[in-house]
């Protein structure tokens, strides 16, 4: 368990750097969830299937919490990559959206896939739940 969700230590401008970067994206992520949270299973219409909604309705509002509190950090990340690569695909191949655009665009979504894969490499920093939860004690 300390193998995956491992929180390795990081000097304190990088470590403040992650800090800065989760609060801001893990408020972001959870006004972004939240009102999907409100109607997880519908709230992309019946282009979707409702399991598919739920998931990224908690993985959108549960992720940016994690994110926030650098809480199990690992997993949420993976869950908000997974999330936005596909909102990502959604938007650049299906509505053929440009990168940024007025109507629609996947600028913002990948933009939160690769700090998801940020988070997913680097670990959450050291002012992090996760830190106090996994750190090798010596």
């Amino acid at each position: 368990m300390k193998k995956i969700f491992g929180n390795s230590t990081h000097d304190l401008r990088i470590s403040v750097s992650l800090l800065l970067l989760r609060l801001v994206l893990g408020a972001g992520m959870v006004i972004h969830g939240w009102p999907k949270i409100q109607n997880p299973t519908a709230w992309a219409g019946d282009g979707f299937p409702a399991f598919l909604q739920l998931l990224a309705a908690v993985s959108e509002f549960g992720g940016g919490i994690a994110w926030i509190i650098g809480c199990l950090s690992v997993l949420a990340s993976f869950g908000l990559f997974c999330t936005m690569a596909m909102a990502t695909y959604v938007h650049m191949i299906v509505k053929g959206d440009p990168f940024v655009g007025k109507d629609g665009s996947y600028e913002l979504a990948l933009i939160y896939c690769m700090f998801a894969v940020a988070i997913m490499i680097a670990g959450p920093g050291r002012f992090s739940v996760d830190q106090y939860l996994f750190k090798d004690k010596k």
